[in-house]
């Protein structure tokens, strides 16, 4: 990112979508030239340029989530398959050593003529049941071998479908990958477009309209006393706030960077518990619970896509990672249109006493909204 636009993002704070509780959406086909936009109207062009970012963001977490479960799936059949090989040549060899030995033992008598012809019929009776038991095992080799033959077979096709599956998600996380940086490009675009007042208007644009946000919210009643957490929800509550000031990198999921979703699926991971790596997957597979019953450590779920989320801490505030350009902080809970809340524990037992943890000085310093992300992460196509 350019020294300009580093300035430009310290200057701009983010964009928040909560604005949009205050300012009416300007049409696309409305918006003017940068040089005669309203600050109203460029702060609707940056939220919607970033929440189809964020869209973005959760879907090429998704497509990693799916993809790492593939490898792991591809990885899995292989040694399978292995195994099933190695077991097919040991089939092969007892087989062959069976056709060898029966034709060593071979004889154009039948078994009845070899008894009548027998000096010692009892030992001739003796040697046709050992000659019986080793065709049983000869049928029971050939019934094995062609066992691990369908079953090689059958592991061969499976781990070809897996390795197609895993290039075809492989393919679709590069595409999102570069869905995402086209998006940012574009806020980037705008930014650089702004001069300094637009800036400074836009940051006190959205500051008030946070505040008046987390007034009304908090006026409605949505929010009753808080409950204790689980121990569990003490845990990923204290880890997440061990991680404030980290920025905010998309996909990232630690030590030293988060996204949203990636800051709350490692709190949790840290804490015991393993949820689903995205946000949209934490709404639709946690429990949910209402506003009015939130204890800390429960996930506060924002828009209606359900594109980003956060972890609540108790009176009204949650931390996390807010958006590119920001680090993991401490924000009003309303600083983003409230969705829902879900509960990662829903059988964790409150604990009887419970001290919040101090905030440590500056938690809540720096925007609650970001626009710009400086790279997006690295990853291999195999």
């Amino acid at each position: 990112m350019s020294g300009r636009l580093l300035r430009l993002v310290g200057t701009a704070c983010a964009a928040t979508v909560a604005a949009q509780a205050v300012l009416a959406p300007v049409p696309a086909t409305a918006v003017p030239e940068p040089g005669a936009r309203s600050v109203a109207g460029l702060l609707t062009d940056l939220q919607r340029l970033y929440r189809e970012a964020e869209r973005a963001t959760e879907a090429y977490n998704a497509t990693a989530e799916k993809l790492t479960r593939q490898r792991a799936e591809a990885e899995r059949l292989d040694a399978e398959l292995a195994r099933a090989r190695l077991s097919l040549h040991d089939s092969r060899g007892a087989a062959g050593r069976l056709a060898r030995q029966q034709y060593q033992n071979s004889s154009d008598l039948s078994p009845y003529l070899r008894l009548l012809m027998a000096r010692d019929p009892q030992h001739a009776l003796e040697q046709g049941h050992v000659i019986g038991r080793l065709a049983q095992k000869r049928a029971e080799t050939v019934g094995r071998l062609a066992g691990h033959e369908k079953r090689a077979d059958e592991l061969a096709r499976r781990a070809r479908e897996a390795l197609d599956r895993q290039l075809a998600l492989a393919e679709r996380q590069q595409r999102e990958r570069n869905d995402v940086r086209e998006r940012l490009d574009e806020v980037e675009e705008l930014l650089a477009s702004l001069t300094t007042e637009q800036l400074t208007e836009l940051s006190s644009i959205e500051k008030n309209g946070i505040a008046k946000a987390q007034e009304r919210f908090m006026a409605s009643g949505a929010l009753r006393s808080d409950q204790k957490p689980s121990r569990e929800g003490e845990r990923a509550v204290r880890f997440a706030l061990e991680q404030l000031g980290k920025p905010y990198r998309w996909g990232a999921e630690g030590p030293a960077s988060y996204d949203c979703s990636g800051l709350t699926s490692q709190a949790w991971g840290h804490a015991g518990t393993r949820i689903p790596r995205t946000s949209q997957e934490q709404w639709d597979r946690l429990e949910r619970v209402p506003l009015g019953e939130l204890r800390p450590g429960d996930l506060v779920v924002y828009f209606p896509e359900a594109t980003h989320v956060a972890l609540y801490l108790g009176d009204g505030m949650v931390v996390q990672a807010p958006r590119p350009g920001s680090g993991v902080k401490v924000s009003p809970i309303a600083a983003n249109p409230v969705l829902g809340a879900v509960r990662p524990d829903p059988g964790g037992e409150p604990l009887r006493q419970y001290t919040p943890p101090e905030l440590p000085e500056g938690a809540m310093e720096g925007s609650d909204e970001a626009y710009y992300a400086p790279a997006a992460p690295e990853t291999s196509i195999r």
